[in-house]
């Protein structure tokens, strides 16, 4: 079974415990990506799932800042759990994380998991030690002490209590960009059906005409091309320059509104 872990704790410290946390009570390959916001978060959750295709599987994810709008939470987000085919998704629920799920209808409810009450199941299932409870309640680093435990739990085949959120009171994704990769080409969270003309005026972008491949784009020529970043069909559109940095071009930052 493989397993990804998308989080924004992605210093070398951080990334190592956590990969050698899961690993040690899962037991399998583990793999990291770290992200910066929760958009970011939102598109490699649809891009690994697009990689891992339906084979059984883990991915973990968290984007929970404690400051600001944060402290609304007794410790950050809550966490949710869905599964879609063979795979277990675990997630913070807040801002935009599970937005492209919805925009992919992956799932219609996710069980919200109030982490007390939680670790009460896993004690009850013989999963955590009871003197384990309270540090975990308080722990800053739940991608840590929390999650992979949740989902070694899970992933045996039993079931965990909670809430049901509707995918429809997720937020929407804006118009905007998701990522940018090593060679500047900046993703979308647009997908082929979501423009109407093949000659797009994107708001910071003027007019960019559109190409489904990068190949027939015309050297140093800014375009719109399908992306490969995306699920089945659905793919997202890209902003890029052929033999050149759209994010240089541009001045493109992820989060940037496109429309």
């Amino acid at each position: 079974m493989n397993i990804t872990i998308i989080n924004d704790c992605l210093d070398a410290n951080a990334t190592g415990r956590q990969i050698a946390r899961t690993s040690s009570l899962l037991g399998d390959s583990v793999s990291f990506i770290g992200v910066s916001n929760d958009l970011q978060a939102a598109g490699n959750i649809i891009d690994v799932l697009d990689a891992l295709e339906n084979n059984p599987s883990i991915i973990l994810v968290n984007v929970a800042p404690r400051n600001g709008k944060a402290k609304k939470w007794p410790n950050g987000t809550p966490f949710g759990y869905f599964w879609h085919k063979k795979v277990l998704v675990l997630a913070s629920i807040d801002g935009l994380t599970l937005s492209f799920v919805k925009k992919f209808k992956l799932t219609k409810f996710v069980t919200i998991l109030d982490v007390p009450k939680t670790l009460d199941q896993l004690i009850a299932g013989g999963a955590l030690q009871n003197n384990l409870k309270n540090r975990i309640i308080k722990t800053q680093f739940r991608s840590f002490d929390f999650l992979p435990r949740v989902a070694e739990y899970l992933s045996s085949g039993k079931k965990l209590t909670g809430k049901k959120l509707h995918i429809r009171d997720i937020s929407d994704a804006p118009p905007a960009i998701w990522w940018i990769d090593n060679f500047g080409n900046c993703k979308t969270t647009l997908l082929q059906n979501e423009i109407k003309y093949k000659n797009r005026f994107l708001a910071k972008f003027k007019k960019l005409f559109y190409f489904e491949r990068l190949k027939d784009v015309p050297d140093k020529t800014p375009a719109l091309i399908l992306g490969s970043s995306g699920l089945g069909e659905k793919r997202f559109l890209e902003v890029i320059v052929q033999g050149g940095s759209a994010e240089k071009e541009f001045k493109i930052s992820v989060g940037d509104a496109i429309m």
